[in-house]
């Protein structure tokens, strides 16, 4: 359903347990009992949420359909309350034996569990200290799809720190953009982590740019000596950070969009109009086409 002008949402940054969804139910019933006493209208979960990231050789054993697992989303919701509500989480999919780092968006009602959209990550990491496209492929587009209050996009991660990825969300009609994450902590400066002064400037980017709310929910916990820093935060059309969640702890954070604030940061830097307009032809470079028929047959 979309048209609402705001949005109440939750992202709830988890902790796991390195290993299957259900050792990491209970972690999930208790925040969703939590959420219960104010419910919202959308809950995002972070990168691999339920599993921890690093999985490596037990991906396989931790992979479900998602199918499966938006029953146990569902399921989790169900059990401390019956108000609607759309869930946004990251995790392993198993798609007939064939394995991705994907995220999913549901719609729990009372009697019917919808599963509204499926994004698989794109750019999967294989430098420094992640391996990823050893253990799983990788997706093949960015779709949109009718979020409660607005059209919306998922990317995952690495997928937006590569600009075309948000850029194309929003040239295809994205007004919330989502993103899962699982990010170590790299590079202490000035008393925080680099990566997160990183992940800081390229949300604020994005989301003044194309005059977007973007939603950052970050894995944490350590998992083999790695220490995912968490840092979740909700990010407004003029690039302003609304709310920002703890590094290193689980925790819920709370904001309330109005999704008219859009339509003003967009009539004073109207950059998503430009570039609709001029994006076709730099698609007819010459460069492109001749990139694009090395890549896809």
């Amino acid at each position: 359903m979309t048209g609402s002008a705001t949005l109440d949402l939750a992202i709830v940054q988890t902790k796991p347990r390195k290993g299957p969804v259900a050792g990491n139910r209970a972690m999930l019933i208790a925040a969703f009992s939590v959420l219960q006493q104010s419910p919202p209208q959308l809950v995002v979960l972070p990168e691999a949420a339920l599993t921890g990231y690093f999985l490596e050789g037990a991906t396989y054993e931790c992979a479900l359909s998602r199918e499966e697992f938006a029953e146990e989303l569902a399921s989790a919701w169900r059990s401390v309350g019956k108000i609607p509500v759309e869930i946004v989480s990251g995790f392993y999919e198993n798609d007939g034996g064939t394995l991705y780092n994907s995220a999913i968006a549901i719609s729990v009602e009372p009697a019917q569990t919808r599963i509204l959209h499926v994004h698989r990550k794109l750019f999967l990491p294989t430098y420094g200290v992640f391996d990823e496209a050893r253990f799983v492929s990788r997706g093949r587009s960015v779709e949109l799809y009718d979020g409660f209050a607005t059209k919306t996009a998922i990317v995952i991660c690495e997928d937006a720190w590569h600009a075309i990825v948000p850029t194309i969300a929003a040239v295809k009609g994205a007004r919330l953009l989502l993103v899962p994450s699982a990010s170590p902590g790299r590079g202490p400066v000035d008393g925080e982590f680099e990566s997160l002064r990183h992940w800081r400037e390229l949300l604020a980017g994005a989301a003044r740019e194309h005059g977007i709310f973007i939603v950052y929910a970050g894995l944490t916990g350590f998992e083999g000596g790695k220490g995912m820093t968490g840092g979740s935060c909700v990010v407004d059309p003029f690039g302003q950070t609304l709310v920002r969640a703890p590094i290193f702890d689980p925790a819920i954070v709370r904001a309330r969009l109005d999704l008219r604030e859009m339509e003003i940061a967009r009539a004073s830097l109207p950059l998503i109009g430009d570039l609709g307009d001029v994006l076709p032809d730099l698609l007819r470079d010459s460069f492109f086409p001749n990139v694009l028929g090395k890549v896809v047959p």
